[in-house]
């Protein structure tokens, strides 16, 4: 600008520049009694208008602090509640010994599951996800919803859509039927189905909506359509989608993405430790519902190969660790320092 700005001094209240112009070749005074000044105002940096923290944390598919809701919902369930107390009765009960439900490992045989967070089980991450599905419906706070999603207004197929399509709870097995259908028809991938709850999640906080009978094929549609956009590589294309549910059109699946972002408000970034969060919630919903995770016998394959990654991962460490220590010892020439070996007894 080729003039100087002295800084502010008051870190009370922001700055305001006089009225009256100045010369070129004078500098700029901030005038710090600005009581009957009424010239521009110019917004100091403390005055900005600050993101409400809590606001944010507390919606599960933004911060990862936050308890998902459809783990909330399960919990509440008074179904489930008598499911654990059962379960419960029936792990301490000695008198009708069974045969066990679970697998457990022994000094002959170490049993493992083939799901981790990076890799989870398809098969059973589809399943745990239209579970959590099936709860958001069933344990749903009132019927809220936008005729986007309302299936009588826009039908996924020719069929006709009964009378108490609006009331009728759908059950576990027809929701987890829809969904593996696209899952195995697109090829899609189980970290996907994780993505697509927590848009799912994201859109009934943002949009303040409910899912229920009458929206919860075209939401759960459109949270898989957006979801294998941002995660897989290859993308799924809409038309694509078209052929496989035969009776919907490309406009009526472009309109419905278009609404399901602007309710999103365009936010499609999931961060690792929501992702993380709703795995391991996932995980917790499979077991309080008897949901297991298959397990394997540890073969000596997999066990190099676990060998091979933990070794790895060791020399990485060790690595850092010299460095860091050549960093911290950088004034050895200056004062001696010795390093002693730990004893233990």
């Amino acid at each position: 600008m080729g003039n100087t700005v002295s800084c502010c001094v008051s870190p009370e209240e922001s700055p305001k520049l006089p009225r009256q112009p100045v010369d070129r070749h004078e500098d700029y005074q901030i005038i710090t009694d600005v009581s009957d000044d009424t010239g521009p105002y110019l917004q100091h940096i403390s005055d900005r208008e600050v993101p409400d923290e809590l606001a944010q944390e507390s919606n599960p598919s933004d911060h990862a602090r936050a308890s998902t809701i459809f783990l909330c919902k399960s919990q509440t369930d008074s179904e489930l509640r008598d499911k654990r107390k059962s379960n419960h009765i029936n792990h301490v009960s000695h008198t009708s010994p069974g045969p066990l439900s679970k697998k457990y490992s022994s000094c002959s045989t170490i049993f493992i599951d083939d799901s981790t967070v990076s890799q989870p089980n398809l098969k059973s991450t589809i399943k745990c996800v239209t579970l959590a599905i099936y709860y958001h419906i069933k344990n749903r706070d009132s019927g809220r919803s936008l005729d986007i999603f309302d299936e009588k207004m826009h039908p996924l197929s020719r069929e006709q859509v009964p009378d108490n399509y609006s009331v009728m709870d759908p059950e576990h097995k027809l929701i987890y039927r829809f969904v593996r259908t696209l899952f195995s028809a697109a090829q899609l991938t189980a970290e996907c189905a994780i993505v697509t709850l927590v848009y799912l999640e994201r859109l009934l906080t943002y949009a303040e909506i409910d899912i229920c009978p009458c929206n919860w094929k075209r939401i759960v549609l459109g949270a898989i359509l957006l979801a294998s956009k941002v995660w897989d590589d290859q993308a799924v294309w809409n038309v694509d989608y078209c052929q496989i549910l035969k009776d919907i059109t490309v406009e009526d699946m472009n309109e419905m993405e278009r609404h399901f972002l602007e309710l999103l408000q365009f936010n499609i970034n999931v961060p690792a430790s929501v992702y993380a969060k709703y795995y391991f919630d996932l995980r917790s919903l499979a077991e309080d519902n008897n949901l297991l995770f298959p397990l394997e016998p540890l073969s000596n394959e997999r066990a190099q190969k676990l060998e091979a990654i933990s070794r790895l991962c060791e020399d990485k460490y060790k690595d850092l660790s010299r460095a860091a220590m050549r960093r911290s010892f950088s004034a050895d020439n200056l004062v001696g320092i010795r390093r002693s070996n730990a004893v233990l007894s």
